[in-house]
């Protein structure tokens, strides 16, 4: 065997993405809150990107730089877009010549050269206003559960080593409002705090509201919701201490025998016991609330069509001052200062363009997947067609991950309510006579099919896969239980009444 060292060509096929396509890229996938605040960001970053309807400016959002035709028509200039060359087009702080910054922008001059990319005092403090209005105008937070219980405590005279541990439980409660710590925990952070004086403070937090707040398990929250007014109080207790599992798989004949209770009667204490609440703090705020803005609207049109429009009234009309563009002509302005304009100029218009584009590329894909899916939007979801990406794609002359960026987090108003874009896809299968059937179709029909059972005898998922049968539908007994499941319907045994 031969070792050495050589030199050969070796031809390769990569592929590289521009900066500018993955910027596209990004632009298409933000829903709408996100790209404001991207555009909010720039605005901030990129002195020479205007929003045309608080500025007052006149700019086009494509306007000429040095001579160069407008940037939709204008083409990649390859020692500008390259990464490198973009990498090599941040600015570095300019000469001592600083006539034509303090001439041409006195919002710049009590800066330091290599802070004027920031915006001027002026700019941000507009932007501070803003952002006090938006502020003042946002709904106020709901009390939090720990501020709700740290009230009530508030109303009770306790000692102040039994209200600091008090205060510690309340701390360390979970989601669902129970206390899952030992309550050795509670004496090793408490100072001065015993076993009994924990065991106390946890009788006095769970006195306070909502009822079964504190727990240690779900039986004990269960037990802190019976009152003197509960109905058949004795026999709910007991459900809860020994029979929650043979309520939970419907077996009142199990809980008849061993408690000696009629049938109705147990039927009423279950009826009580469901008005419990499991998890006590589900009435409250854990975390910030998240609001959904649709990105989109369809409406109909007087011929009977629907058509999409983008709701983008909130977004800024991005331009580019004229006044920065009229300083990238002005022949007496240093090398320097001209670059570093071009560069931002090149940067904001970009962004104008990614904008744009994400614009067209959703209205192309929303009214292809509303074009699909009219029966839905006439009939109801009864009537949803199987669709898949791939379709759309093929349909618009976009790749499927273009079409997967451009519905990712996007909602639609339609007259059937406010939307995610993805609830429109979904697979399908064929009837016996070759017409396909959507599997929300099929949910929805396994939903009406359980409805109309009776009860007493209900429908097991073996005897509604040959109900399925008999309409040419043919499914997996697993298939059949994974919708049910899907759904939050119980086992026909858990659906029988006695």
């Amino acid at each position: 065997m031969r070792l050495d060292t050589s030199m050969r060509p070796d031809v390769t096929l990569r592929q590289t993405l521009m900066p500018r396509m993955i910027q596209s890229m990004e632009i298409l996938q933000l829903p709408s809150l996100a790209l404001q605040e991207r555009i909010d960001r720039e605005l901030i970053e990129n002195p020479l990107l205007v929003d045309l309807r608080e500025s007052g400016e006149t700019a086009a959002s494509t306007g000429e730089s040095d001579g160069d035709e407008p940037s939709e028509l204008r083409k990649i200039d390859p020692e500008v877009d390259s990464p490198t060359a973009t990498a090599n087009l941040e600015p570095t702080p300019p000469t001592t010549d600083e006539f034509d910054f303090a001439t041409e922008f006195p919002e710049f001059a009590d800066l330091e050269p290599w802070e004027r990319e920031s915006k001027s005092r002026a700019t941000l403090a507009e932007e501070s206003d803003r952002k006090l209005e938006a502020m003042q105008n946002m709904a106020s937070r709901p009390p939090s559960l720990v501020d709700d219980l740290s009230l009530q405590l508030g109303y009770l005279d306790l000692e102040p080593t039994l209200r600091r541990a008090c205060d510690y439980i309340i701390a360390n409660l979970d989601d669902h409002g129970f206390f899952r710590l030992p309550l050795e925990d509670v004496v090793r952070d408490v100072p001065g705090l015993d076993l009994e004086m924990a065991r106390e403070a946890l009788r006095v937090v769970q006195k306070l509201d909502p009822p079964g707040i504190a727990a240690r398990d779900l039986k004990e929250c269960l037990l802190l919701q019976i009152t003197p007014e509960t109905r058949h109080a004795d026999l709910v207790a007991t459900l809860i201490r020994h029979h929650l599992d043979d309520i939970g798989h419907n077996r009142l004949p199990i809980i008849e025998r061993k408690t000696g209770a009629p049938l109705e009667r147990i039927k009423e204490a279950i009826e009580q016991l469901r008005k419990f609440n499991p998890r006590p703090a589900s009435g409250f705020t854990s975390g910030d609330q998240a609001y959904i803005v649709p990105d989109l609207i369809v409406e109909q049109n007087e011929q009977g069509r629907w058509v999409v429009r983008l709701d983008d009234s909130q977004t800024p009309r991005l331009g580019i001052s004229p006044r920065y563009q009229s300083m990238l002509k002005n022949k007496q302005a240093d090398a320097v200062t001209r670059e570093y304009i071009k560069y931002k100029i090149d940067s904001a218009r970009w962004l104008i363009d990614s904008i744009e584009q994400r614009k067209a590329t959703l209205l192309k894909v929303a009214q292809a997947i509303i074009d699909y899916q009219t029966p839905f939007l006439n009939h109801g979801p009864e009537h949803i067609q199987p669709l898949k990406m791939q379709q759309i794609a093929d349909q618009v002359g976009v790749h499927v991950t273009t079409v997967s960026r451009a519905v990712d987090d996007k909602w639609i108003q339609t007259p059937r309510g406010l939307l995610p874009l993805k609830r429109f896809f979904g697979g399908g299968t064929r009837t016996s006579s070759g017409e396909e059937v959507a599997y929300d179709q099929l949910r929805l029909r396994l939903q009406e099919m359980i409805a109309q059972e009776d009860k007493r005898k209900p429908l097991s998922d073996e005897e509604i896969v040959k109900a399925f049968e008999k309409e040419g539908i043919t499914l997996a007994r697993r298939t059949v239980t994974k919708y049910r499941e899907t759904l939050g319907i119980p086992s026909s045994r858990q659906r029988r009444v006695y």
